[in-house]
């Protein structure tokens, strides 16, 4: 880029004291073939989220029943870690994975952008589609798991009011066809209230999340009552001890956590675009993921261990547990309750961000509220029930192997925009066919080398549950335990190495042409 194109594009942007970034003439880009009313920048006059939304979204995605899963699965038979040990390896993943999540946040803070457009800067204008697809399919595997989640609960308040005939309806597909009628009724009433909009769902949120962390209370209670307090559940055995075993295990238990948030990791300039500084979207984060994700899993682990003395196995699904209680009013209140907050959980972390990524791919034909029910249809076609049916391949299985492949998107974005660009982004050729960031076609090469390098260095070797035991690479086995941490790792230094000579000339004169306007 020449000094005079750098000058122009430092010309359509204006950097406010704070330093957020807002086009000149927001106009500009409304002809773009790249660009509609939900990819565009956000004024800054409209960016009014403060610290305590941040902590608030954190606190109502994390108090939801896949989080539930995720870490009562640890202390499951399938995987056998003691309380501790499953309280250690959440706290580690959810700090690390926080950091990618800071770096990605800073861009949608500073330019008002979504993840898609962000992804353009490196990946190509076209190339950003690469990064938004697969980020929203995996998004479509959350939202069908969220939804099977809530269709068992349906089915189990149903079960109660309408008898065995219920609970014991012929089988279909290996299920009840009356969990599959309660599982299609959950995702009628979560598409319905997608196509309306989410002001109403906004409401829910404000109660739902402390409503089901009250709910796991009081479980809690119950199975303190029946165990005799919180001693014998802390010292629960742990079967793999603190040798080889459980250190085996540790590695890919990890990686699961940390892919648990991992799409979020990427896309949280969907959320952070709206923020009012820097400051309020960090520390919202920082105060309301590692601390709200970390109590919420202490309480699950307390059940799970809970379980294991009073039924001499750990029952890591939340669902099942409450089947168990005879009391039909305290059974409906309390899963009513975890389905009001399971449809909350689910629209915002699960259906937010794939409606951007599809309304990306086609900006003109489909709509944020399209992109929604996409999501909806993939999610099913996924087949969620499969990805939720143990601890084993929900953990490992689907939880490590989009991690890594994920893991990779994040190390291209890091390194792109932290040590190549240094967080300067030039905001209308984030729009433009030809422009900056138009690269080889629309497609930079380097991002997607490096990209396919982590991903395969990340997940080649993926061996169990549909996966060869010896894995699909046997050379690259051993990095399957690491598959989030080689990923990124691997990308960031695969896109730095193919970056960094041609990126460093072609920045310096759009660091002059900024630091001549500033």
């Amino acid at each position: 880029m020449s000094l005079t194109d750098a000058s122009a594009a430092a010309a359509a942007q204006i950097t406010h004291p704070d330093g957020r970034t807002e086009l000149t003439d927001p106009a500009s880009i409304a002809g773009s073939p790249y660009t509609n009313p939900e990819l565009a920048p956000v004024p800054v006059a409209k960016r009014t989220w403060t610290t305590y939304n941040y902590a608030a979204l954190w606190i109502g995605m994390s108090h939801n029943l896949a989080t539930y899963g995720l870490a009562s699965g640890l202390v499951a038979t399938a995987v056998g870690m003691s309380p501790w040990q499953a309280l250690m390896t959440i706290a580690i993943a959810n700090v690390i994975v926080l950091i990618p999540m800071l770096l990605n946040s800073h861009a949608g803070t500073k330019y008002g952008i979504p993840f898609p457009v962000f992804a353009r800067a490196f990946f190509g204008v076209r190339g950003a589609n690469l990064a938004a697809l697969l980020r929203a399919f995996i998004a479509c595997g959350w939202f069908g798991i969220q939804t099977w989640i809530g269709g068992q609960g349906i089915y189990t308040i149903a079960a109660v009011l309408l008898g065995s005939g219920w609970k014991n309806a012929a089988s279909v597909g290996g299920q009840p066809w009356t969990l599959w009628l309660s599982f299609a009724v959950f995702w009628v009433v979560q598409m319905a209230i997608i196509w309306r909009g989410m002001d109403t769902l906004r409401r829910f949120e404000n109660w739902a999340a402390p409503a089901v962390l009250v709910v796991f209370l009081v479980l809690l209670g119950w199975v303190l009552s029946k165990t005799g307090g919180v001693g014998p559940l802390l010292n629960q055995p742990a079967p793999l001890g603190w040798g080889k075993h459980f250190w085996v295990v540790f590695a890919p238990s990890l990686m699961g956590m940390i892919a648990f948030w991992s799409t979020l990791s990427l896309n949280m300039p969907d959320f952070t675009r709206f923020s009012r500084s820097q400051q309020g979207q960090r520390w919202g984060q920082i105060l309301g993921l590692p601390t709200t994700m970390t109590f919420f899993s202490l309480i699950s682990i307390l059940i799970a261990s809970g379980t294991a003395v009073i039924y001499g196995k750990a029952v890591w699904d939340p669902i099942a547990l409450g089947a168990d209680f005879t009391n039909p009013i305290v059974l409906i209140i309390g899963l009513a309750t975890v389905l009001i907050a399971t449809v909350s959980v689910n629209v915002a972390a699960n259906v937010v961000s794939p409606s951007y990524d599809f309304s990306h791919v086609f900006p003109k034909w489909v709509s944020f509220r399209t992109g929604g029910l996409i999501t909806g249809v993939v999610g099913v076609l996924i087949m969620p029930w499969r990805l939720y049916s143990d601890p084993g391949i929900y953990i490992f299985t689907w939880l490590g192997f989009y991690g890594g492949l994920l893991g990779a998107v994040a190390g291209v974005l890091v390194c792109g925009y932290w040590v190549i660009g240094r967080t300067e982004l030039s905001l209308a050729d984030l729009y433009k066919p030809g422009g900056r960031y138009w690269f080889t076609g629309g497609w930079n090469l380097a991002a997607l080398a490096a990209t396919l390098i982590g991903a395969v260095l990340a997940v080649g070797g993926a061996y169990g549950g549909p996966f060869p035991a010896d894995g699909l690479v046997p050379a690259l086995k051993p990095l399957y335990d690491y598959n989030w941490a080689v990923g990124f790792a691997a990308a960031f230094l695969v896109y730095l190495a193919l970056s960094l000579p041609a990126r460093s000339k072609a920045d310096a004169p759009v660091a002059q042409a900024i630091a001549a306007q500033d």
